[in-house]
């Protein structure tokens, strides 16, 4: 079972993470007053707390998706007769707790959120210059910046479950396939 739990952790670290594989290298170092212009805008953004509710979204989202993919996986697992994929399904429901604790652990440990702030700051630094870091704070402290900020981590959540709806969805057809035929 921690094998697939780590097999979840891991499918999910690398969807997030996909974009950020296709970036190039950073080629020349940083001007800090850009670098400085980043930081005070995530501090306009509140952006740790942001990212700490955006967290708590996507584990729920995240354990609630767990399931209806596991049991496509036993269902096209022709491996297993009926009886032996209602025990995995029953075996795996009973470990659910378990794999609920470990996401919300996972996601509520502060060091993620700084260890993603620090690792945006560059980003930013490397998009924007200082001036249009300056304009987007400045929006963010508008009322409606202030909106768009507080309405994040919902619209993240049910963007989240909206996307895992389609993906059990088509990994469902996906592994009601015999092997080697295209969707």
């Amino acid at each position: 079972m921690k094998k697939l739990i780590a097999a979840v952790l891991t499918t999910l670290a690398f969807t997030a993470a996909a974009p950020s594989f296709a970036q190039a290298p950073q080629a020349a170092p940083l001007d800090p007053a850009t670098v400085a212009a980043a930081r005070e805008l995530f501090e306009s953004m509140n952006f740790r707390a942001t990212m700490v509710n955006m967290m708590k979204q996507m584990s729920h989202s995240v354990v609630g998706s767990v399931r209806p993919a596991i049991e496509a996986a036993l269902n096209g697992d022709s491996a297993l007769d009926a009886a032996a994929k209602k025990q995995a399904l029953e075996k795996f429901e009973r470990k659910m707790p378990e794999i609920d604790k470990l996401m919300g652990d996972f996601m509520s440990d502060p060091a993620l959120v700084d260890e993603m702030l620090e690792a945006s700051i560059p980003l930013y630094a490397r998009t924007y210059t200082v001036d249009e870091i300056h304009q987007i704070a400045a929006f963010y402290r508008t009322p409606l910046g202030a909106k768009m900020l507080a309405s994040m981590p919902k619209l993240m959540g049910e963007g989240m479950r909206i996307g895992q709806k389609i993906m059990a969805r088509r990994f469902t057809a996906m592994m009601q396939q015999p092997a080697g035929a295209k969707p």
